[in-house]
């Protein structure tokens, strides 16, 4: 299987770490942001990795170059960060089959395992990585809602008043049949492509999601307190 790592973002609430380098490459305990995502890609069956590169993304492809470890690594360019649907899209040419998505500003201290063997069920055409948060931080990320048995019925980015507090990761497992429905999308109210938008449309077209929860820990990496958290994180 392939993965597509979006990283792309100007980082901005990471400044000034951020003035004069990409935000996959703030160091986070002694490491850039990608290299903790590369190394838990380095644990799953990886064939290759499609780096979604923006801003200063020159140095990103300076650092890595063509593979980390023994995984191959292709880039392709974001050149307007139009949101994450957009950042996957830009992958398209590269992909064959399922893939997995990791965002680039994450630091895991989860298996991703789980993820990938849920995806070996045929009747299951997408897999997220859902944790659970406070109705406060839900009201800002991808709030989802499932059956008993985890089956996904629908997924809202930001909403004012949600509806559970199960979220997004930045962890996905999808099908090749996602970009056409990122392509079928509407831009959000704040003028971004939303990939939980494109996920909707697999479902409400008949596909089948399943929610699969964390172990362990994650932090998304936007600002220096969150940068200061994961490095804890892994210290620990």
């Amino acid at each position: 299987m392939q993965a597509v790592v979006p990283a792309a973002g100007t980082g901005t609430r990471l400044r000034p770490l951020t003035d004069s380098k990409p935000k996959g490459l703030v160091n986070v305990a002694g490491d850039p942001l990608l290299t903790h995502c590369f190394d838990r890609l380095l644990e799953l069956a990886i064939d290759e990795i499609v780096v979604v590169i923006g801003h200063r993304g020159e140095q990103i492809v300076e650092q890595y170059g063509d593979q980390y470890e023994n995984i191959p690594i292709r880039y392709v360019e974001q050149t307007e960060q139009k949101g994450l649907a957009h950042a996957v899209l830009q992958a398209e040419s590269e992909i064959n089959g399922d893939f997995l998505v990791l965002n680039g500003d994450n630091v895991l201290g989860c298996s991703l395992n789980p993820v990938m063997q849920s995806q070996d069920s045929p009747t299951v055409d997408a897999t997220l990585l859902v944790e659970k948060t406070t109705p406060e931080v839900a009201q800002t990320t991808g709030v989802v809602s499932t059956t008993d048995d985890e089956i996904v019925t629908d997924i809202t980015e930001k909403p004012d008043q949600p509806s559970s507090t199960l979220v997004t990761t930045g962890v996905y497992v999808l099908p090749e049949s996602i970009f056409a429905h990122c392509r079928g999308i509407p831009p959000s109210d704040r003028g971004e492509y939303e990939l939980v938008d494109a996920i909707t449309r697999l479902r409400t077209n008949g596909g089948v999601i399943q929610a699969v929860e964390r172990d362990g820990w994650r932090v998304n990496v936007n600002t220096p307190a969150d940068r200061n958290q994961a490095a804890r994180k892994l210290g620990e």
